[in-house]
């Protein structure tokens, strides 16, 4: 049985990310196209609690991370270096797309003591051009664009976003809720796979939780996005079909459309 560690990397999609400036992309122009090719070599992509609404409907939400740290993200292969949500055209297939990927080819990094952001570009983006294709960052005086204000604004709501989804995992995290899991599953031919390295809100502590602390978590949304993360465990099922149509559940390994995924041991 084939073993598939889910480990998300916060800089993923990533391979030349620099600051962006009017220095050095002054005369640089930015083409997004529809192509998501470069979200086609990973298995899992990060979220934010903001999104567990649309993301919920489309894939497994769970949440990866070592000690303390806990980071929500959808599954979106069986393999470490698959995306069944991306098609052989770089098309996104499913209906929502996670912000995590349509931020790049940008991203947001934080100085070591904390206090300021920065903005990076990865230059390796086949959308970058000097050729006036797309949209341009800075205009001829070395002005930021309206392009590139609003893309700043949209990263700061990404980053507000995510700050917010830090103090939900951290909640999580103090109530002892999340548990290790592993989704299991046989295909036709033979194959074995078996996902795991993250972990998935345990029912059974959720049910434990005192009326006070229940309630707390309501008046915060929070309980909403602990629902939408063990409904959307369903869509385990959904995503190995997407790549191979009748797969079968081993009938000794829990189904994982009506059933969570097994605790590891």
């Amino acid at each position: 049985m084939k073993r598939l560690l889910f480990m998300p990397v916060q800089q993923l999609f990533y391979n030349t990310a620099v600051p962006v400036s009017a220095q050095r992309h002054g005369d640089l122009s930015i083409s997004m196209g529809k192509s998501y090719s470069f979200a086609s070599k990973t298995n899992s992509i990060p979220v934010t609690a903001l999104e567990f609404g649309p993301a919920a409907s489309d894939h497994p939400i769970v949440f990866a991370g070592v000690g303390d740290d806990a980071v929500p993200a959808i599954i979106v292969g069986t393999r470490n270096d698959e995306n069944l949500a991306v098609d052989s055209d770089g098309q996104w297939s499913g209906t929502y797309i996670p912000a995590f990927a349509r931020r790049y080819p940008f991203i947001f990094s934080l100085d070591e003591e904390k206090q300021q952001f920065t903005l990076l570009l990865d230059e390796e983006y086949e959308g970058a051009n000097r050729e006036g294709r797309g949209e341009r960052l800075f205009d001829s005086e070395g002005e930021q664009t309206v392009y590139l204000k609003s893309l700043l604004k949209f990263l700061q709501e990404y980053q507000a976003g995510f700050a917010r989804t830090q103090a939900f995992c951290k909640r999580l995290i103090e109530l002892d809720l999340l548990t290790p899991m592993q989704a299991q599953f046989s295909l036709p031919a033979g194959e074995n796979r078996t996902l795991g390295g993250f972990k998935v809100v345990d029912r059974e502590k959720l049910k434990a939780l005192p009326g006070d602390t229940l309630a707390e978590l309501c008046s915060k949304d929070e309980l909403e996005c602990i629902y939408l993360h063990l409904a959307s465990l369903r869509h385990f099922r959904n995503m190995l079909e997407r790549t191979q149509p009748v797969a079968t559940q081993d009938p000794m390994e829990p189904a994982t459309d009506d059933v969570e995924p097994e605790a590891d041991s």
